[in-house]
């Protein structure tokens, strides 16, 4: 059955016509002939059996279904120019790794090792994208993933990775952390990440806290943990941050620990590899790598952070 795609060439066309507003203009940035815009429109006007463009005295304009057009059409050829160049950045003669991963671990916790491993298969090239956490894809785009445990990949081979511990951080002189130190928080602001509004409290129950604002949800909030972190510096308030997270900080002495104690997450990391690339060296190698970090990690002291 044959498809009914018009030729590139001609989409093209009719894009830089849209955007450029008028045939001359579009001719201009493509190095065409007036002419062979023209006809690169009548030809595409005549395979869809509708008018795109209405010219006039005062130039070319979009007609209804055109403008509904290539509404829909500029994003398949940006997508198309984006898959093109992605082949044509693969390296032919080494291997490609794409990983997805939430974006404040791969951040944080992953790019900061991953020069180790890239030493270790110097013909690995790793392309990291975001896995997003609330979406449900039904076949994401990834060799591998680091996600929460609970994240959805249909036919994925999942294993735990890491657990995640969690720390109470403030900025270095934050007027609120000797009560916080000595587990008052009763009149401290709580930085609250949109997507764990219950965090807080099940920290202060793991700690033992009894003096806590009656409502431990309540309090500035934010979508990211970058954006925590930044409140926390700013000292807005104090933050609930995973302890990989603000590691860097603890150490360099830029936030301190409000409270000495460390609580379990809400939710452990856990590594997905696509079904497809399971037996793939490089897919096995790299989640070796993660294991050995991971227990690395493990063995490490961590910095206390007062």
């Amino acid at each position: 059955m044959p498809r009914h795609l018009p030729s590139t060439r001609a989409l093209l066309v009719f894009d830089a016509v849209a955007r450029c507003h008028g045939v001359v203009k579009a001719a201009d940035e493509l190095c065409l002939t007036h002419s062979a815009v023209s006809q690169q429109l009548r030809l595409l006007e005549q395979q869809l059996g509708v008018r795109l463009v209405q010219r006039s005295a005062r130039g070319t304009v979009l007609t209804e279904a055109g403008r509904r057009y290539h509404a829909q059409v500029a994003g398949d050829l940006l997508r198309l120019e984006n898959h093109t160049l992605e082949a044509m950045a693969q390296r032919p003669d080494g291997e490609r790794l794409l990983v997805g991963a939430v974006p404040v671990l791969a951040e944080r916790w992953l790019l900061p090792r991953l020069s180790d491993f890239l030493a270790q298969q110097p013909a690995c090239s790793v392309h990291l994208q975001v896995f997003p956490t609330q979406v449900y894809m039904d076949e994401p785009p990834f060799d591998v993933a680091l996600q929460y445990d609970d994240a959805t990949w249909p036919g994925a081979i999942v294993r735990p990775l890491r657990p995640e511990r969690v720390v109470a951080v403030c900025a270095p002189q934050s007027r609120w952390r000797a009560a916080a130190w000595v587990g008052d928080f009763r009149e401290v602001p709580l930085l609250q990440l949109s997507s764990r509004l219950g965090a807080w409290q099940a920290w202060f129950s793991q700690a033992g806290i009894d003096r806590h604002p009656a409502n431990a949800m309540v309090g500035h909030r934010f979508d990211l943990f970058s954006m925590v972190l930044e409140a926390v510096r700013a000292d807005l308030g104090i933050g609930l941050l995973p302890r990989y997270g603000v590691a860097r900080e603890l150490a360099s002495g830029e936030l301190r620990l409000a409270h000495a104690f460390e609580g379990d997450g809400p939710r452990g990391y856990s590594l997905f590899v696509a079904p497809h690339r399971a037996d793939d060296p490089a897919v096995q190698a790299f989640g070796l790598w993660l294991d050995w970090q991971v227990a690395q990690e493990a063995e490490a002291v961590p910095q206390p952070g007062r």
